[in-house]
């Protein structure tokens, strides 16, 4: 495993880590933020902290340890800059259609998404955008893979509802 080899020294091999996630750690940061510089700065962010505690990773699913630190990231972003907002669950989150030309399709899913609790638009992202199994999901979640696809499923459920909905 790449990351084992980084903890054990070989430094080199973060680009080749950075080159597999970055990409997949900006477009949740961006699905959650609605802005591009932000989600630009907590990526790297995400990536020097991988680099700063990378001997607190214990062999375990690497794409759960690199999300914990990328939401666990944005959290302490919101916690310090908004002073009033300290729970991920009250932030006022951006639609993402303002700052893209995406077609009208995604810009209404976006509406969605971003309709449902910050926590369910969270996990559909992971698991459906970022293509996070449940059980890795549990891992992040500190929960059980069966409780994370229940929840999953009953999310999925409100977007639909929400999605269907006349504009």
């Amino acid at each position: 495993m790449i990351m084992q080899q980084v903890v054990e020294g070989n430094l080199d091999l973060l680009k080749v880590l950075f080159e597999r996630h970055h990409r997949h750690v900006y477009n949740f940061l961006y699905k959650m933020s609605g802005d591009r510089m932000l989600s630009e700065d907590l990526t790297q962010d995400v990536f020097y902290k991988l680099i700063k505690y990378r001997s607190s990773y214990k062999s375990g699913a690497f794409v759960s340890w690199l999300f914990t630190i990328a939401r666990n990231n944005l959290r302490t972003h919101y916690t310090r800059n908004h002073k009033n907002n300290l729970d991920i669950g009250v932030l006022d989150y951006k639609a993402v259609e303002a700052e893209t030309n995406k077609t009208e399709e995604y810009s209404h899913l976006q509406r969605a998404l971003n309709q449902l609790h910050p926590d369910d638009r969270e996990l559909i992202i992971l698991n459906r955008f970022q293509e996070i199994r449940y059980e890795e999901l549990a891992q992040i979640l500190g929960s059980t893979p069966g409780a994370v696809k229940t929840k999953v499923s009953r999310v999925l459920k409100k977007l639909r509802k929400i999605y269907m909905e006349p504009l």
